[in-house]
């Protein structure tokens, strides 16, 4: 063989292998490429400046940007936010001198606009010589682990909402007897906020010195042995406080974790067995009285505690599926826990209610969710099958940021009186006769009074016609030049027939208030105020009187003639007695009554009156100041009082002697609100006044 041929042959072979080994290198970094691309989490490399060299297909993806949007034309501040740029530069300069660095939670702007919520973990990449040259980090999607943070933290606050507005003193503390869950009468029976006593040991919250009256039924608690007893505390100055406690054992599996507590005020009953037991010693008779009273209140305490075991709540999702089944639920509808969380709530309602209920119960819900609580009546159903009459409270639960959490339901057995409504239903059939035949003798005795009304308006004021007339003779007779002692009788005597005309015609309107029918419609208050007191300026023209009149007073429905008489009459009462004063301030005003309606006021700061002297303030002709200091024949009030009450309210004072009075009146919310295009004239409702 020739051997100068040899370098020749290997030159080929070596060409050959040096290709398959860069192929197969090649095959390897595009494995590693892919892997790096399509990794179940994200990728990045920044150099020093923070911009990016390099990132995976699996954070393009996520962050919606291609890769030619990104390499070597952002850097990170366009993904996150500037305000973390102080942060970042430090975690950088720790990176640069330690390697690497704690992950970091942060929110990641995607290219939609939209946040992403990631948690970055960072190492240092070196030369030879450990010079910096970029930093690798891994980022992972932790949004779905965020929601449902922000989900556990809503549901515990919800429930912590729940429990705080309960005044029973409510606490669980583990096997350990370390403080888990406290709402906020415990904690503030304690002198403490709730998240003070979370954590803490039961002997560093309970005194020293009941310690030991205590723990013994902690013991038998932990034991599995539900525990109730009373104790003594001391109570603010020398009194003493007595509680009621229930120990719970929390048992799971057989095992006993924890304990809840439930404590009661009973303070009070005590005090008042004290005081029946020292009632005893002093005379028998109060005792058996006394006696009677507290037995008829127990009676009415179980006659409570039955009613309330006719209650019962549950809580259903926005979809009306049920979420949370309580004790109270299983004991009404028969339902055991398991057997009913998830399903739909309408699994509950009977269906052949031969159209009973008021309304569907995908309406109930909508309406629930739209005013935040909403009411319905119907049959429900019991495990067993059987039915009750149920009245049914929902009331749409939302967050801090008004989102909606679910809903409670409140549900009552009400087939008791259920029946009973039957039965009075029946009953209406046979005393709608009995009123047919009331309201014809009604109807024969408003005609005897109003010939009685009418005799009053003429027989009455004839002689009083010729009384004015004589006088008025009598002064054209005697002149200016008559006896003063003769003119000054003629002028009390034409003073008190005029006061006497005047006590007739309020008492025919008293008289008429009574039968007159009530035309109700929507009357808008505000034109009609201020209609009454631009009458009042012009009536007093020399008057120095600061108004202010709310400017949201509401439109209501009524009769609008008589609700001006009812603004005229107390307004001029106000302007009357504020006459003393130099400068006087009336004002009229309104809120919204708790207990159902609206309630008005006009407030004036006059010379008042003895409240508790006023016995028959809104009695025909009473009156609470002479007639020589304030004019008047007293009916304004009796008026204004038949007016308010035949609309459905009341109406009542506050006053003292130099303080001002305050007349409060009622008017309930009566029918629909007016349609919001109904618009009045000022002048139109001014003309009301006169």
């Amino acid at each position: 063989m020739d051997h100068t041929t040899a370098p020749a042959q290997a030159a080929p072979d070596l060409e050959a292998l040096v290709a398959q080994r860069t192929h197969e290198l090649q095959q390897a970094l595009d494995r590693a490429q892919a892997l790096y691309d399509h990794a179940p989490c994200g990728y990045l490399s920044l150099d020093a400046d923070l911009r990016f060299v390099n990132i995976n297909q699996t954070l393009l993806h996520w962050l919606g940007y291609t890769r030619e949007e990104v390499v070597a034309h952002r850097d990170l501040f366009d993904l996150v936010d500037p305000a973390l740029r102080e942060v970042i530069q430090q975690r950088l300069q720790s990176l640069q001198q330690g390697g690497q660095t704690d992950g970091m939670e942060m929110e990641v702007r995607r290219k939609d606009g939209s946040r992403l919520q990631v948690l970055a973990s960072s190492t240092a990449v070196c030369d030879a010589e450990g010079r910096f040259l970029h930093s690798n980090t891994t980022v992972v999607d932790i949004s779905e682990r965020k929601a449902a943070e922000r989900r556990l933290s809503a549901h515990e606050s919800f429930l912590q909402t729940i429990t705080d507005r309960i005044p029973v003193h409510l606490a669980y503390y583990d096997k350990d007897l370390v403080c888990r869950f406290v709402n906020r009468a415990h904690a503030h029976g304690n002198g403490k906020h709730p998240h003070e006593m979370i954590g803490e040991p039961l002997a560093l919250v309970v005194p020293p010195d009941l310690l030991p009256d205590i723990l013994p039924h902690v013991a038998d608690a932990l034991s599995g042995q539900p525990q109730t007893f009373e104790i003594e505390r001391p109570g603010p100055g020398d009194q003493r406080s007595y509680y009621e406690i229930h120990y719970i054992p929390d048992t799971q599996d057989g095992l006993v974790e924890g304990i809840f507590i439930e404590l009661h005020d009973i303070t009070d009953r005590k005090r008042t067995e004290e005081f029946v037991l020292e009632a005893n010693r002093d005379l028998e008779e109060r005792v058996r009285e006394r006696s009677a009273e507290l037995f008829l209140s127990e009676q009415r305490y179980r006659l409570m505690v039955d009613a309330v075991q006719d209650y019962c709540v549950y809580f259903v999702n926005e979809d009306g599926v049920i979420t949370e089944w309580t004790e109270s639920a299983q004991r009404l509808h028969g339902h055991r826990r398991q057997q009913i969380v998830g399903k739909p709530y309408r699994q509950l309602l009977a269906t052949n209610n031969a159209g009973e209920d008021e309304v569907d119960p995908d309406q109930v819900m909508r309406l629930a969710k739209a005013h935040g609580q909403w009411e319905t009546r119907g049959w429900r159903l019991r495990d067993d099958g059987s039915r009750f009459w149920a009245h049914t409270v929902l009331t749409a639960l939302r967050n801090e940021a008004g989102e909606l959490q679910g809903l409670s339901s409140i549900t009552r057995d009400m087939t008791a009186a259920k029946s009973l409504e039957d039965v009075m239903n029946d009953l209406n059939k046979e005393l709608e006769k009995r009123v047919a035949e009331r309201t014809q003798q009604l109807v024969a005795a408003n005609k005897d009074l109003d010939v009685f009304s009418h005799m009053v308006s003429h027989d009455l004021r004839a002689p009083l016609r010729h009384i004015a007339s004589f006088l008025a003779l009598l002064q054209e007779q005697l002149g200016e030049h008559g006896d003063k002692l003769v003119q000054q009788y003629l002028a009390s005597i034409a003073k008190a027939s005029k006061r006497m005309s005047l006590m007739i015609e309020g008492l025919l309107e008293y008289a008429r208030l009574g039968r007159v029918a009530i035309e109700s419609q929507p009357v808008p208050l505000t034109p009609l105020v201020d209609g009454v007191i631009g009458h009042l300026k012009q009536e007093h023209p020399n008057r120095n009187i600061t108004w202010t009149v709310e400017e949201d007073l509401p439109v209501v429905r009524g009769d609008a003639m008589l609700l001006a008489e009812v603004f005229t009459n107390l307004l001029e009462n106000s302007v009357k007695y504020t006459r003393t004063h130099e400068s006087a301030h009336i004002e009229v005003g309104w809120r919204v009554n708790p207990v159902g309606g609206r309630t008005f006021y006009v407030r004036d700061d006059g010379v008042g009156f003895d409240l508790e002297k006023a016995h028959n303030l809104f009695v025909m002709f009473q009156r609470q100041h002479h007639s020589m200091d304030f004019e008047g024949t007293g009916t304004g009030l009796a008026l204004s009082q038949r007016i308010i009450e035949r609309h459905g309210g009341r109406i009542w004072a506050e006053t003292a002697p130099g303080q001002g009075c305050v007349f409060y009146f009622t008017l309930p919310f009566d029918g629909l609100e007016p349609e919001p295009e109904l618009d009045f004239p000022k002048s139109s409702m001014a003309e009301l006044t006169i």
